[in-house]
């Protein structure tokens, strides 16, 4: 981090899938908000949804559509059954995928949980200019997210780069 760099703050929003959660129950969504807030960005939304492709995408696209909506946090619907289609919901309304955010959280998760990482379908887009995480929904893999990178790429004075940093590149402003 660079000290002579101004934090920015960006409009956040939360949606937790699943099909049994309530927002009393959710810890996980409730962790990525506290990250969130205790970093200073503002939470926009925080909303549950249950598993099907439709309602997610429902929810996210309103987001995407939102000028004070910059960062979209998912947690749940990313694994391998049939339930799981929080992928599947986001990724037609991405505009440029991020593969390296999977690839990196599934490497860090691996120390924690070993080979079951392959599980993970943990993934991220470029929506429209609004950037889209979509993670498990242990409470354990969203805090290792949102520790290991999530803080640091939200934060524009993670140096050598962050995303808070190229959103004005990404939605196509002068610099």
């Amino acid at each position: 981090m660079s000290a002579d760099r101004p934090f920015v703050p960006v409009g956040c929003a939360v949606l937790t899938v699943s099909d049994t959660r309530t927002l009393a129950s959710d810890t996980s969504g409730q962790l990525a908000a506290d990250h969130l807030v205790a970093m200073g960005h503002v939470l926009r939304d925080r909303r549950i949804v249950v598993d099907e492709v439709e309602a997610i995408r429902a929810v996210v696209r309103g987001w995407i559509a939102d000028p004070a909506v910059d960062v979209v946090v998912t947690t749940g619907g990313s694994g391998v059954t049939a339930r799981d289609v929080t992928p599947e919901a986001l990724a037609p309304l991405g505009t440029r995928h991020i593969p390296g955010f999977g690839e990196l959280f599934r490497w860090l998760s691996y120390a924690d949980i070993g080979a079951s990482t392959i599980q993970s379908r943990a993934d991220a887009w470029v929506c429209e200019g609004t950037l889209v995480f979509v993670l498990p929904g242990s409470t354990g893999a969203v805090r290792l997210a949102m520790e290991k990178i999530l803080v640091g790429q939200l934060d524009s004075r993670t140096r050598p780069c962050n995303f808070v940093e190229l959103l004005p590149r990404i939605r196509g402003e002068a610099r």
